[in-house]
């Protein structure tokens, strides 16, 4: 089922995502419902945390070189130091593209559907949206993530 997608600026993406407990029948219903509704945006979207679907669990999907992957429960092991800014867009922030600083690389511990424990290490655009993703289970959103003047040279450009 597709799910509606929370646009800014509802409650939900502001909060910290509470953990999954269990694996359940409804969390693999959820896992399957945020693919299909990524999978449907798939032009503009290459990951979906169940905040930005109206539930606020510590689970997101992501595009992989394997197909779309669930992450529960996901926590960063690592990062490099060096970093990259490139401009990011956000499914529940529609026409808004920022210029975002990140990790180039990490590694993230999570549980997959199945319950299993997996570790990830990511670079370049697969570690940009990891950390994208895991934002939204803090509640941090891509315009926390940007200076105040790169936000007021946006704001002029639409005001044009």
């Amino acid at each position: 089922m597709i799910r509606e997608i929370k646009k800014y600026p509802d409650p939900i993406l502001r909060k910290r995502a509470k953990e999954v407990k269990e694996i359940t029948s409804e969390i693999k219903k959820l896992a399957e419902d945020m693919i299909e509704t990524m999978l449907k945006n798939e032009r503009d979207g290459v990951g979906l945390a169940g905040p930005q679907v109206g539930v606020s669990m510590r689970i997101f999907i992501a595009q992989t070189e394997n197909g779309p992957g669930v992450f529960i429960n996901p926590k960063i092991l690592k990062k490099s130091g060096k970093t990259e800014k490139m401009e990011e867009g956000c499914l529940s922030l529609p026409k808004i593209w920022l210029s975002v600083k990140r990790a180039k690389e990490l590694e993230i511990e999570a549980i997959d559907i199945n319950g299993k424990k997996i570790k990830t290490k990511a670079e370049g655009i697969f570690a940009r949206i990891l950390q994208h993703e895991i934002d939204h289970l803090n509640g941090i959103l891509i315009i926390d993530k940007v200076n105040l003047w790169q936000k007021f040279k946006r704001t002029l450009k639409r005001s044009k």
